[in-house]
């Protein structure tokens, strides 16, 4: 006992040698002194993260729901792939397509106001099936895998409240039309009331920069503006706890400009939540300008046919997803990164392909991307900050409600990488490593391990690395 007394009165005294030796010398052992080694700050916040989503706009919901074949086996399977926290992806985002009477193959959306009512202020005939083209059931299934957040969104007016007399091919909103076409989108969302779903997230226009063959509607960020002015009243007044988005414009650098004219505007700003972008026409470059929340809210790489490879350069794999999911959450500043369709047919850039026709489905490797960040980073988490100094990895991190900690780690490199970084913020002695890439997908594999507020991981050659720590 004696010497174990004075074992530690000389352990003590050294301690305090060296501390005194080195008053800058940081008390706490998870600051490290040198500012440049790499670090995740989990005691920092970043934009929160609203969560990770899906469509299946257009058709699609039906084709899940037998259309073409699929059995109610099958059917459950991928809607687990979708929607489960523990067997899938956990998407938590269910973004549902607003009326469309265009009669294109796999490009119809029934209509709520199939006839014109004889004017723009005349009493309208709504009609309701209770099953808007599948996307009703999918909703209360969502609903039941724990989704909260429904995103309705219209990509067009019914034509004859349009400048072009069609749903397809552009056109614009004539002004006379305005008041009914706020009330046209308010009872779309009082009907999923009704079938026991909230739409959260309401959105008025999509791709309004641009002129699609099918179902299209163009506004300037003026036009948005003037009539977000009609539907943010028409909204509030109707009692619906549901909040407005704007305006999905189909380039991430386009939607700038409608953002700006909102911030402008008071009335506008008022009425507005959050902004919505999507971002075919290039990268997220920017942050939008904005104090809002901010969704990356339609992708999907392009291609001419259906790919499940992680790595082929061919531009929509699923690396190019895990890519720009990274830069979306990083250099966009985006809450929430919502894909543009779930499952589909043929030569899809979905994450799923249905057999057409049969009981069948393919996986590509772009859902287990998506499913990589959507299952471990849940609605309410934030993003950290990280400090990295090894430029072929692309590092995100994020902290849960719950406590848990993620940290995603894209190796762009041709070779094994190893990494190691302190953990400011808390401490995990067994930490669960996963690893996606050509044969992997979300694979636990045996590559990290912490020692005190040190973690170290061996990242395979051009993979995402996820590490959760509880």
């Amino acid at each position: 006992m004696k010497r174990l007394t004075a074992l530690s009165a000389v352990l003590m005294l050294a301690l305090t040698s060296q501390a005194a030796a080195d008053p800058a010398r940081p008390a706490d052992p998870a600051r490290p002194a040198d500012p440049a080694r790499p670090a995740v700050d989990f005691h920092a916040a970043l934009q929160p993260i609203d969560g990770f989503g899906f469509s299946m706009a257009f058709q699609r919901a039906d084709l899940l729901y037998g259309a073409r074949g699929l059995g109610p086996a099958k059917q459950r399977e991928v809607l687990d792939l979708l929607l489960s926290k523990d067997k899938g992806a956990g998407l938590s985002i269910l973004r549902l397509g607003i009326g469309s009477s265009t009669d294109r193959v796999y490009d119809h959306m029934p209509t709520i106001l199939p006839t014109d009512p004889g004017g723009p202020h005349a009493t309208p005939t709504y009609v309701w099936d209770g099953w808007d083209a599948g996307q009703v059931r999918l909703a209360k299934e969502a609903k039941a895998y724990g989704v909260r957040r429904f995103f309705a969104d219209a990509w067009s007016a019914p034509a004859f409240m349009k400048s072009n007399g069609s749903e397809n091919d552009g056109g614009e909103l004539l002004p006379a039309w305005r008041q009914a076409y706020a009330n046209y989108l308010v009872q779309y969302a009082r009907f999923y009331q009704r079938e026991g779903i909230r739409i959260t997230d309401l959105g008025f226009t999509n791709e309004p920069d641009w002129t699609a063959t099918y179902a299209s509607m163009r506004f300037t960020p003026q036009q948005a503006v003037d009539f977000l002015k009609v539907l943010g009243p028409t909204v509030r007044a109707s009692g619906l706890k549901t909040e407005l988005v704007c305006c999905d414009a189909a380039g991430w650098d386009r939607q700038v400009a409608y953002t700006e004219a909102i911030e402008a505007d008071p009335a506008a700003d008022r009425a507005v939540r959050t902004i919505t972008g999507h971002r075919y026409s290039g990268p997220t470059s920017v942050p939008q300008p904005t104090d809002k929340r901010v969704w990356m809210s339609e992708w999907s790489p392009d291609g001419a046919t259906w790919n499940e490879s992680w790595d082929d350069g061919s531009g929509y794999d699923g690396f190019t997803v895990a890519a720009d999911i990274h830069h979306t959450l990083t250099v966009g500043n985006a809450n929430a990164y919502v894909y543009w369709v779930g499952a589909s047919l043929g030569a899809t850039r979905g994450l799923i392909r249905l057999a057409d026709p049969g009981d069948d489905y393919r996986v590509s490797k772009r859902y287990w991307a998506l499913a990589a960040f959507s299952r471990f980073i849940r609605p309410g988490a934030v993003r950290v900050p990280v400090t990295n100094t090894d430029p072929a990895l692309r590092m995100t991190a994020f902290r849960n409600t719950d406590g848990s900690r993620v940290i995603q780690i894209l190796n762009t490199a041709t070779t094994e990488r190893p990494a190691e970084f302190a953990l400011r913020g808390g401490r995990d002695r067994h930490p669960d490593g996963y690893v996606t890439d050509e044969t992997r997908s979300i694979t636990p594999a045996d590559i990290v391990s912490t020692h005190g507020t040190t973690l170290t991981a061996t990242l395979a050659p051009r993979a995402l690395t996820t590490i959760v720590l509880d």
